[in-house]
Formats: structure tokens, sequence, C-alpha cells
């Protein structure tokens, strides 16, 4: 039940303590899975930091030919030695990605809406559990929408896909959808990433905002924070910043690196934030060094 009037109890999130379940295992929350599982999470995961760097290139998906992916087959063989997981659809992965690449695999799951539609909220499985395992997906990625008409719909897609992970340990990435008539209030994320998480989502991609520490402190799941919408490259790096700083363990990266124009080189300094505890600073500098050579 919800907290009655005169009852309710200040929140006491304890940012500055680890969380205390870490077990034997690096991931957050993994510590009882089984070892497939855990196999899957440290293929996304890189075992010295606990930290990833995801390229997300499934735009395609709903937004058709998309500025800076038209041509996938050109765009991400470049980046591959620079990121540690690739986030595509099935049909971009199989066309356009050599199989023999060493990289985690974020297999878009749902689908079923496009921006002719305006409302995304309602989309579907798109991608049955034996066809994840026929492409090796060290995760099932499913859009979710908390607070929008789709809400219900959405959240049945992801419980769906939990069970199926569960079945044949691949996990699930749970994806925090903001629709437009939703604020990026840190209450909303943080309902939002302990929903999923409660219902057995494996890792959370989310958002950066306000009180971040706090929403990573009350998910017992690890959180890739998203790019979003293209930034100039020196405020894409201070939001890469500010959500490592914040607890992230990743950040999952598509327009503010296949959109810039210096890719490789973005990927590069991402990479080094995340995984060389780089300030933004640094990261921008040796970016614009970089491009300069």
């Amino acid at each position: 039940m919800a907290d009655k009037d005169g009852l309710k109890v200040a929140k006491d999130y304890h940012t500055n303590v680890e969380f205390s379940r870490q077990g034997g295992f690096y991931v957050k929350g993994a510590q009882d899975l089984d070892w497939g599982m855990k196999k899957h999470l440290s293929n996304m995961f890189d075992p010295k930091t606990g930290n990833t760097v995801m390229f997300a290139f499934d735009h395609g998906y709903f937004m058709g030919s998309t500025a800076g992916l038209e041509r996938l087959d050109l765009v991400i063989p470049p980046l591959l030695d620079h990121v540690d997981v690739l986030m595509g659809t099935r049909g971009a992965l199989r066309t356009c990605v050599a199989p023999e690449n060493q990289k985690g695999i974020a297999l878009r799951c749902t689908g079923g809406s496009s921006m002719i539609d305006e409302d995304l909220s309602h989309e579907v499985i798109a991608v049955n559990i034996e066809d994840a395992i026929r492409m090796n997906a060290d995760c099932m990625a499913v859009q979710t929408f908390v607070g929008a008409d789709g809400q219900k719909s959405s959240l049945e897609n992801l419980c769906k896909t939990v069970d199926m992970g569960m079945r044949y340990s691949i996990p699930t990435m749970g994806i925090v959808a903001v629709g437009k008539d939703m604020d990026r209030t840190p209450r909303f994320f943080k309902l939002a990433t302990r929903i999923l998480a409660e219902l057995g989502a494996n890792i959370i991609k989310t958002y950066y905002c306000d009180d971040f520490e706090e929403v990573v402190a009350a998910c017992p799941v690890p959180i890739v924070v998203a790019g979003g919408k293209k930034l100039p490259e020196n405020e894409a790096l201070t939001l890469a910043y500010r959500s490592m700083q914040g607890g992230a363990r990743g950040l999952d990266m598509g327009r503010n690196i296949f959109q810039s124009e210096h890719p490789v080189e973005m990927a590069k300094a991402i990479r080094m934030i995340v995984h060389e505890k780089a300030t933004d600073k640094e990261a921008f500098e040796f970016y614009t060094n970089e491009i300069h050579k």
C-alpha cells in the first residue's frame, strides 16, 4: 500500500554505500544467476572495469534510413575496435556485421511501430527466443513505456522476454522509453528503472537526470545511460562523464557517435571515460587532438 499522509519516512538511498550483495561476480544483481547468464553478461561488461561501451544502431527499425546510418556496412566496421557491445536488430546484424567479430550482442527484440505512427508505445515482441539463440545474443533489448498508453502491453513484453531469457540463460535489457507527454524527472526515472528491475530485467538502459546517483542506488541491476539526441561533442562527453560519476556502468551511444563528423575519434573518447576514468575535459582534449592530426 502507498504511504498514508503523515506516515511518510524520508528516503535515504545510501548513495555512498556499495551494493551489498555483490557476491563472487562483478555485475550488479547477478551474483545468483547461472553460469550461462553470467557468461553473457561478461561478454558485455568488461571484467577489468565492470563497465561497457555500447554502440546503438537500431534506429532504423522505427526511423528507416536514419542520418548517419544510411550505410550500416560502412559505418560499423571502423568502430568495432572501440566499443564493447553492438546493439542492433537481427536484420542489421545479419546483413551488415561480420560474424567473426568478438563483440557482445544486444539484440533489439521489440518493434511494430514507426515514426509515421507518432506513437511508439504499442510495440510487440518482434523476435522469438529461438532466433535470439541462433543470433547468439548476449541480451534481448525490450522497449518499455512506464506511464504511457502502451504501458501494460510493453511491460507484458518485458515479462515474457524475461521468462524466455531465464529459460535459456539470456539476459534481458529493459529500455526506459520517455513518451512525449512524460517529464524526464528524477521521480519518473526512479519509478521506471525500479519497476523494470523488479519485473526481472538484468540491465536497465535509461537517461541521465538530476539526482542520478539516487536512481542508480535504488536500482538493483546495472544501469547503462542512453546518449539520446545528437549533442555537440563536448556536451556529449560531459554527459558521459556525469553518468559514470553518478554510478552508471556504461554508455549506450548511437547518434552521438554515428552522427559525429569523426565517429571513430568520438568512440575512442567515450571509451576513455568509461574504461580509463578520464574526465570529460581530458576526453574532449583527446578528441580535439585526434581530429587535428
